[in-house]
């Protein structure tokens, strides 16, 4: 039972765990800054090397493509850590499980964030009490029902409705399928790791009276949960941009346009490039229309439907969030339904 809170006063919860999670983040910032520091070193010593040349560009180039989002991301959690309850979060969210997710796939529609940005937002939402298929569809879907996404494929794509609409209904179809996968095959408890909620202000059970907060005080609580929560996953962007740009420099796509022959190898080749690029899903249509002369509408749609929603840098950041059976069979089940989806579009275009 919560305690009442008396009028006048605000709350905020203990710092359980604070103590020992600060060295374990001094750790982490040290860790970030030396692997950066040695890639700094290396750029100015190694830039006329070639290969090393191409890395570098490829890493700085994603990372800093993914790093506002991220910031982004990161502040929009603490605002919802320190001024959404948990109560907030089940009135909104539907009671059935269904209805959660057909929802929750299509939230990206009113918030607009890329698949960068929701990873800490859809953490913190987890931590609030969001369903966990509920969640995974927001996470899958928000970054393609995202209006900017949608605009930005249809300027790739001179305003052609059928790939808009395509990719929208696509994005959608395997948000909901998906969630409703992981929602019937793991609990909260078999599915997500500890997400940390030890700094003040956080709107939840474990509270203590403290004195009248304002609002410039509630803000500066939540850009401290948001620097937490950017700290804690941004080494994993780090290391997932890093891995990247490594198999691009070693892998290059001319090698691989011989299998274009194939329209179903086709669609499995924009599929694994969409993994290893790890592009933001506001820039990704760009890439994509590059190919409408060389490859089939369902391999295009393939790249820009899996993108999004399973890359690089995003399955190194979900290790911050999910436990490794749930990545492995998110992983593996995203795959292949949207390989199969393109399938029937590819059969349906002939």
């Amino acid at each position: 039972m919560k305690p009442s809170v008396p009028e006048g006063q605000t709350v905020r919860p203990h710092a359980h765990g604070s103590l020992s999670a600060a060295p374990a983040m001094r750790a982490s910032v040290l860790l970030q800054f030396a692997f950066v520091a040695t890639l700094a070193i290396l750029i100015v010593f190694f830039r006329d090397a070639p290969p090393f040349a191409t890395l570098s560009i490829t890493f700085v180039s994603i990372f800093l493509e993914a790093l506002p989002f991220m910031l982004l991301g990161a502040a929009i959690g603490g605002l919802i850590e320190v001024f959404i309850s948990k109560g907030a979060i089940l009135r909104i969210v539907p009671a059935g499980r269904l209805s959660a997710i057909l929802l929750a796939a299509a939230m990206g529609m009113v918030f607009p964030v890329c698949e960068c940005a929701i990873v800490p937002v859809v953490r913190r939402l987890f931590g609030k009490g969001l369903p966990l298929g509920a969640g995974i569809a927001f996470l899958l879907g928000g970054p393609i029902v995202n209006p900017l996404v949608l605009l930005s494929t249809a300027v790739a794509y001179g305003n052609d409705l059928t790939v808009v609409i395509g990719r929208l209904a696509g994005g959608y179809l395997i948000a909901v399928v998906m969630g409703l996968l992981i929602d019937r095959c793991f609990t909260r408890q078999s599915a997500l790791v500890e997400i940390p909620s030890a700094l003040p202000g956080a709107a939840h059970e474990n509270f203590a009276f403290v004195g009248p907060a304002g609002i410039r005080t509630k803000i500066g609580w939540a850009m401290q949960h948001g620097a937490a929560d950017f700290l804690d996953i941004s080494r994993f962007l780090v290391f997932g941009a890093f891995t990247a740009g490594l198999l691009q420099t070693l892998v290059a796509r001319g090698e691989l346009v011989v299998l274009f022959g194939s329209p179903i190898v086709s669609i499995l080749f924009m599929m694994i490039l969409a993994v290893l690029l790890s592009l933001c899903s506001e820039a990704d249509a760009f890439v994509a229309a590059s190919f409408r002369t060389t490859l089939p509408l369902a391999a295009q749609m393939a790249f820009m439907v899996l993108g999004p929603m399973l890359d690089l840098k995003l399955i190194a950041m979900y290790f911050r969030m999910f436990k490794k059976q749930l990545i492995l069979v998110l992983s593996t089940a995203t795959f292949i339904g949207v390989f199969s989806m393109m399938l029937v579009i590819l059969w349906m275009g002939r």
